[in-house]
């Protein structure tokens, strides 16, 4: 069975999680500066599977639009270019950031640990996936 991956996009550094092979289980893949983010994809492609990609939409509360939500989508046209047989999937980011905080505060990361924003990406990018699976 594919794997489905999530992409939690920034202007600088892109968060990456990915499903077991059965889509049972959330898995932190790595983060990749967001300049070097399609060939990685790639690359990651021609070795696995991938059925469906879930990316981060950046919203505020009222569901406006943030000063990110441009350079999504402007990247997400360059996955349907690159990867057209590959269906891409936007999904609510608001509060993962946060999320990915407090779980390495409950796992009991260090302060220095903590403020790896490299972490926190692939930490958010996970629970979107996680998020994501959970819904019917």
């Amino acid at each position: 069975m594919p794997r489905i991956i999530s992409i939690d996009y920034g202007a600088k550094r892109t968060g990456l999680a990915v499903t077991d092979p059965l889509q049972i289980i959330a898995t932190g893949l790595t983060t990749v500066e967001s300049k070097q983010l399609i060939p990685f994809l790639k690359d990651y492609f021609a070795r696995e599977e991938v059925e469906l990609i879930i990316i981060g939409e950046p919203k505020n509360w009222d569901d406006s639009d943030t000063h990110a939500t441009p350079l999504v989508e402007k990247f997400i046209k360059q996955l349907q270019k690159n990867f057209p047989n590959i269906p891409v999937k936007k999904v609510d980011e608001r509060y993962t950031s946060k999320m990915a905080k407090d779980a390495m505060l409950e796992m009991g990361l260090k302060k220095i640990q903590r403020r790896n924003k490299k972490l926190v990406d692939e930490i958010a990018a996970t629970i979107m996936l996680q998020e994501y699976m959970r819904t019917p």
